[in-house]
């Protein structure tokens, strides 16, 4: 069965950097577009980067452009979310999933697979 692992969430100060990367297995890891999600305690889920399964298409939530980068290593079957400058407000769990044949879109229905999720901290 399909399985995405993360891994590298943690407790950071703010303006530290995190690398959280997610492990796939089970699919044809290079017809998945891939995405990062996260979510607050009392807030919707949402999609902070995202990469098509070319990899010629990237989305990046406007508050973490600049600060995060997504990339996809096909013969790892790994996905990657560098996150620099960290600040308190990406406080959250981190999601990553995979779309089928996906444009790197943000939008949480057009996954089919997720993981487990892994929490990232920053205090001030």
């Amino acid at each position: 069965q399909v399985q995405l692992v993360e891994s590298g969430g943690g407790l950071v100060q703010a303006g530290g950097s995190l690398r959280l990367s997610c492990a796939a297995s089970g699919l044809t890891f290079s017809n998945y577009g891939l995405g990062w999600f996260r979510q607050a305690p009392g807030k919707e889920r949402e999609c902070v980067a995202a990469i098509s399964w070319s990899a010629g298409r990237t989305y990046y939530l406007d508050f973490v452009k600049g600060r995060f980068t997504i990339s996809r290593d096909n013969g790892k079957n790994t996905v990657y979310l560098q996150m620099n400058s960290l600040k308190p407000e990406d406080t959250a769990v981190y999601y990553c999933a995979a779309e089928f044949l996906g444009r790197g879109q943000n939008r949480v229905n057009a996954y089919n697979y997720w993981g487990q999720g892994t929490q990232v901290t920053v205090s001030s």
